[in-house]
Formats: structure tokens, sequence, C-alpha cells
């Protein structure tokens, strides 16, 4: 995780407040506006109802502080400001003490329909709201712990776990099939692309082939798992994720189904 960036977040003054220009308030307007209009048929209602709870201005980046008095209060969760990237450690570190890292710096308007790198509003508006959930705050937290205790060859394998659910998971509903994950719910492209594409494969979830299959930070996603509930990452927050690596490891790691690049 700990790559090169072409952005800096940006620091908190002594009181914990982060100083945002009306160019980079404009921007985040631009963004929630048009996210929110989207979200409706794409998105499962657990989403829908924590944004209403999170209550994000529309008119300007949120503060850290204020997101974290809402997650405090519902499952005990805080933001943490951090460089544009950091390395596996500190994001293990972090996760595993009910500590989001958010990158503080918001895209320039040359990177409004993409960004490869995390920006506060992939961040706070994708990551966030789902972890005032009880189920998925665990499952998070639980990764965390699982990141510390693993070997460091193992990190980048474990984040496919990661990647496949909090980042870019897909859940089954009532009324259809769903987007949770925060890459696609915080992203136009990629949640049309998720959502409505015909071109994108869909598996069941299933951690062994999860651990296996490799993915692409650079490109829409060819290929999503689904979950039945949230309930089915609060079960995994029990398992031991460590086992589940090894297990993976031994069977061997499945070939992409795409050019090799930026392989994770």
């Amino acid at each position: 995780m700990a790559k090169t960036s072409t952005y800096k977040s940006k620091v908190p003054d002594s009181k914990g407040f982060i100083h945002y220009s009306d160019e980079e308030d404009q921007m985040w307007s631009e963004l929630i506006s048009r996210q929110i209009s989207m979200l409706k048929g794409k998105v499962c209602n657990q989403f829908i109802q924590a944004l209403d709870l999170m209550n994000f201005p529309l008119d300007r980046n949120p503060q850290l502080h204020e997101v974290s008095q809402v997650l405090q209060k519902t499952t005990g969760w805080s933001v943490e400001p951090v460089p544009a990237l950091i390395d596996f450690t500190s994001f293990y570190t972090l996760l595993a003490n009910r500590k989001f890292p958010a990158a503080t710096f918001i895209r320039r308007r040359d990177d409004i329909d993409y960004l490869q790198e995390p920006d506060i509003f992939h961040e706070i508006f994708g990551h966030t709201p789902l972890l005032t959930d009880s189920r998925f705050a665990k499952f998070t937290e639980a990764f965390g712990k699982a990141g510390l205790a693993a070997d460091k060859q193992d990190h980048a394998m474990l984040a496919r776990l990661y990647w496949f659910t909090i980042e870019f998971g897909l859940i089954q509903t009532s009324k259809g099939l769903r987007s949770y994950g925060a890459g696609i719910v915080s992203s136009p492209g990629e949640l049309s692309h998720a959502m409505e594409s015909d071109i994108a494969t869909l598996k069941p979830f299933d951690p062994i082939d999860v651990l296996r299959t490799p993915y692409r930070i650079d490109i829409y996603q060819p290929l999503y798992f689904t979950i039945e509930s949230f309930d089915t990452l609060f079960e995994m927050a029990d398992k031991d994720l460590i086992s589940l690596v090894k297990e993976a490891r031994r069977l061997g790691m499945y070939q992409p189904t795409y050019p090799v690049k930026n392989i994770a």
C-alpha cells in the first residue's frame, strides 16, 4: 500500500481542523451530489441508511472529528488522518485498533471521474458509513488483527480479502443484487460497471477463492464476489484468517483473466 502518490494529505491544525480551499469544498460538493443521485437501486439499504446517519455536509469537506463522533456513538470506531498512502503494517495496526485511516486530500478536477489512490471522498463517503454496522465493523477490526498476526509475506494475499469485500463487495438482497464495497459506491463508473455491465463475472463469496484471486487496481473490476448478508462478514470475524491464507497459498493462485499489470 505504500506506493508513490501525486497527492499530499493535509495536516490538521492544533485543534484538529483541516483547512480546505473553496475549490476543494466545491469538489466535495460535486462528488457527493453526483454519487448520491446514482445510489438508488444499485446500493444496499444498509449503506443508504448509514449514509443518512452520517449526515455528511453537501457544501464542504467533512471534518474528521465530525465523522468520528458518529462512529464512536455507534461502534466505537474513529477516523485517523494519514499520509496519502501507508504501508500494510500501519494499515493493519489502525484497523485492529478500530481507527479507519483516511487520506485528507481531495482529488483535482482532472481526476474527478477516476482516481487510482484513495482521497477523502472515497475514504469518508465510501468507507465510513458501513462502519456504523456492528457486523461490518467487527469484520474490519478482525481483518486488521489478522494482518498484524500474519507474516509480512502474507500481507498482500490477505489484502485480497479486504479488496473483494470492503472495497469491491456485492450483496444479495430481497430486491436483487446490490453493492456495498467502498470502491463501488464512491465511483460512478465502477458503480455502473458492477451493477449494469454484462462483462463482469459474479461469484459467490468463498474466502479461499477470494484469497487465491489476483486483482488489478487500475481497471474496472472484471470479477466481484457476492455475500448473502452482512452476517457472512460477521461470521468471518471469528474465523482463523491466517489458516485460510495458508490453505490458499497451499492450493496456489488462480491465473488472472486480464492482462498482467499491477497484480496484488
